[in-house]
C-alpha cells in the first residue's frame, strides 16, 4: 500500500512538473548565463549574484510579458538604488532607514506609472543595496549593470534560443472554452430528454463558468501576441492566433445565448416535462458542431462542417416546433437557433468566405445557402 501511495505520489508530481520543466530548465540557463556575461563587465564585485537574480525575475517560471518584465526590472532597479543610495548618504544606515528607502522607491514607482514588478523590484533593489553595501562610499553603476545584464540575458534565452510556443498556450485555453460550452450542450440535451432538473441545474452551472474559461482565452491571446513579437521564430504561429482572436467575438455570442439556453431548459425540466425527440437531438448536433469548430481551428477544412452542423441544429429545432407547437419550448428553440448562428458566423470566418453573413438576421443567415470555402 506505501509503495503504490509513493508511485501515485511519483505520477502526480510527475504530472505536475511536465509542462513546466522548459520554463524551469530556461530559468536555471538564464541565471547561469547572466552570472558569466556579467562576470566579463569591468565590476568590482567580481560575484555578479544580482544578474542572475535579475534574470530569474525576469523570466521566471512562466511565459508571460517576458520583454515588459525584463523592462520593468531594470527601471525598478535603477529607481531603488538611486533612492537607496541618496539616503544612505543623507541619513546613514539602519532599520528605520530601510524603511524609509522602501516608502520613497515605491512611492516613486507608482507615482511613475510603474506597474507590479516595477514597484516590488524598486523596494527590493533598495533594501538589497542597503544589506549588502552598507558602507558604499559612492554611488556605484554594478548593480545596475547586473540588473540589465539579466534582463537583456533572459529576453535572449526566453526569445530567440527557447521560444514558447504561443499556439499551446492559447490553444489550452480556447480548449477549455469549448469543452465546458460542448459539455453544457450535451448536458442541455439530456435534461431535456429524460426531464431531468438536476442534470438542467449542472448544465447551468457549467455554462456560467464557461466566462472565466473566455477571459483566460482572451488574457492568453494578449500573451501570445506579445510573445510573437519577441520571438521571431514563433511569428508563423500569426494564423492560428488570428483565427482565435477573429473567432472570439462570435464565440462570446454563443457562449450567453447557450447560458440562457441552459437557463430555459432548467425552468421547462422543473416541470418533468420531456421535450421532443428533435429537439434534443438539435441541441446534440449544435454540440458537435462547438466539437467541429474546435478542431477547425487548426483544420480550417473542417469549417464547412462546423457551419453545416450548426445549420442542421437549428433546422431541426424549427421542425420541433411545427411538429409540435408548444408555446413553452419557444424560448428553448430560440436559443438554439441564435447559438447556431454564432457557431455558424465563427466558421464562416475560420472558412475564409469573402462576405460573411455578419450582420445578417438570424432567420436570414439560416435561409441562406451554403457557400463554399475559397480554394
Amino acid at each position: 500500500m506505501t509503495l503504490r501511495r509513493l508511485r501515485s505520489a511519483l505520477s502526480w508530481a510527475g504530472a505536475r512538473l511536465r509542462p513546466r520543466w522548459l520554463p524551469i530548465l530556461q530559468t536555471a540557463a538564464a541565471a547561469v548565463a547572466a552570472y558569466y556575461l556579467a562576470q566579463l563587465l569591468p565590476l568590482k564585485d567580481n560575484r555578479p549574484v544580482f544578474a542572475s537574480i535579475a534574470a530569474v525575475i525576469s523570466l521566471g517560471a512562466s511565459y508571460q510579458q517576458r520583454g515588459r518584465r525584463a523592462a520593468e526590472l531594470v527601471c525598478g532597479v535603477v529607481l531603488g538604488l538611486t533612492v537607496a543610495d541618496l539616503i544612505i548618504h543623507a541619513i546613514g544606515n539602519g532599520p528605520l532607514q530601510i524603511g524609509l528607502m522602501i516608502i520613497l522607491a515605491m512611492s516613486a514607482a507608482v507615482v511613475l506609472g510603474g506597474g507590479e514588478l516595477l514597484v516590488s523590484e524598486a523596494a527590493v533593489s533598495a533594501l538589497l543595496l542597503a544589506s549588502i553595501e552598507p558602507t558604499n562610499s559612492g554611488y556605484s553603476p554594478d548593480r545596475f549593470l547586473e540588473a540589465l545584464t539579466g534582463g537583456v540575458v533572459a529576453i535572449a534565452v526566453g526569445s530567440l534560443f527557447f521560444p514558447p510556443d504561443p499556439t499551446l498556450l492559447v490553444g489550452r485555453a480556447a480548449q477549455s472554452v469549448f469543452r465546458d460550452l460542448g459539455e453544457t450542450l450535451e448536458g442541455v440535451a439530456t435534461a431535456l430528454n429524460e426531464a431531468d432538473p438536476a442534470r438542467a441545474e449542472a448544465a447551468l452551472r457549467t455554462a456560467r463558468s464557461i466566462d472565466g474559461d473566455l477571459s483566460t482565452l482572451e488574457e492568453a491571446l494578449t500573451t501570445a501576441r506579445e510573445m510573437m513579437r519577441f520571438a521571431p521564430p514563433r511569428r508563423g504561429a500569426r494564423g492560428l492566433l488570428d483565427r482565435y482572436a477573429r473567432t472570439l467575438p462570435h464565440l462570446d455570442f454563443a457562449v450567453r445565448n447557450t447560458r440562457v439556453l441552459a437557463r430555459h431548459a432548467l425552468r421547462y425540466t422543473r416541470a418533468r416535462l420531456a421535450a421532443p425527440d428533435r429537439l434534443t437531438d438539435a441541441v446534440r448536433e449544435l454540440a458537435q458542431a462547438v466539437w467541429t469548430l474546435a478542431a477547425a481551428h487548426d483544420d480550417p477544412q473542417r469549417a464547412a462542417e462546423a457551419r453545416d452542423r450548426a445549420r442542421t441544429a437549428a433546422a431541426q429545432a424549427r421542425e420541433a416546433f411545427e411538429q409540435e407547437p408548444d408555446l413553452s419550448l419557444t424560448e428553448i428553440i430560440s436559443q438554439v437557433r441564435s447559438a447556431a448562428v454564432d457557431v455558424m458566423r465563427a466558421a464562416e470566418v475560420i472558412a475564409g468566405v469573402p462576405h460573411p453573413a455578419d450582420e445578417l438576421p438570424t432567420e436570414e443567415m439560416l435561409a441562406t445557402p451554403r457557400q463554399p470555402a475559397p480554394e
